[in-house]
């Protein structure tokens, strides 16, 4: 399938490496139907005609490949088969402190794409209230963005992802179980050890706001067992950090 980028809704050029087939676009056992965004890139980018063949998974299922057997210009109907089973996941948890809408975007989906399968978006004294209150955390959109990640890495399963608007109740109630048996990482600028590199293991990794976070909150996350790393001199954009502390951090599959 071609890896021409297309342009999507929200303005980011992303490459559609994998057609990813919905629930509710199964017509029955082998039979699909697509639309809208997804049928206009194969149409117009990969110029794809009855009788040939593209990468294509199921949406939390199996990938194979999708032959085009009809278009009409608006919709397109395609038979599917796939029994091969999604690429690997890292085994690690992202929390991070909500960051502006624009970056949010491009955050969730290069964070898909390097097959993290748990987010969670994080208040901080330093996010302003009004991102909570961004169109942009609809859920819709949010699964929109996700979905364009599973795209460009040729994977077919959703992270889950959740919105924590409290931080005390969230790392002195939640966090402790749910980064039980992890290796517990907090990315944050100063005089501290570096960031380990290529772990395979378990990792709940938890990144700031630009600037870093609070006093309060290192303290906080440290009593939830968090140790402080920094990942050298230079203070990065939130949306530069993220990738490139989980490409150093990780052993990627």
């Amino acid at each position: 399938m071609s890896t021409v980028p297309c342009r999507t809704a929200c303005g980011i050029m992303r490459a559609m490496n994998l057609l990813l087939l919905h629930p509710d676009d199964q017509l029955d056992d082998a039979l699909w139907q697509i639309s809208g965004r997804r049928a206009e890139h194969l149409r117009r980018v990969r110029a794809l005609v009855p009788g040939q063949r593209v990468p294509a998974g199921i949406l939390n299922g199996p990938i194979g490949t999708a032959e085009l057997l009809s278009d009409d210009g608006h919709m397109q109907h395609f038979r599917f088969q796939g029994d091969q089973v999604a690429p690997p996941s890292l085994p690690l948890t992202l929390i991070l402190a909500l960051p502006r809408p624009k970056m949010l975007k491009r955050i969730l989906i290069d964070a898909t794409s390097l097959g993290i399968k748990k987010i969670i978006l994080l208040n901080s004294f330093k996010v302003e209230k009004s991102f909570w209150q961004t169109p942009e955390l609809k859920q819709s959109l949010l699964f929109e963005k996700m979905i364009l990640g599973l795209e460009q890495a040729c994977d077919t399963v959703l992270p889950t992802l959740a919105l924590e608007q409290r931080f005390r109740p969230f790392v002195e109630d939640r966090l402790p179980a749910l980064s039980q048996h992890s290796l517990r990482l907090l990315a944050h600028p100063g005089e501290h050890p570096s960031l380990p590199a290529g772990l395979a293991q378990q990792v709940t990794l938890a990144v700031g706001p630009e600037g870093g976070w609070t006093p309060y909150e290192v303290d906080m996350l440290r009593k939830a067992g968090f140790a402080c790393h920094s990942f050298g001199q230079r203070i990065l954009r939130v949306e530069t950090a993220v990738p490139a502390i989980v490409g150093r951090l990780m052993k990627l599959p």
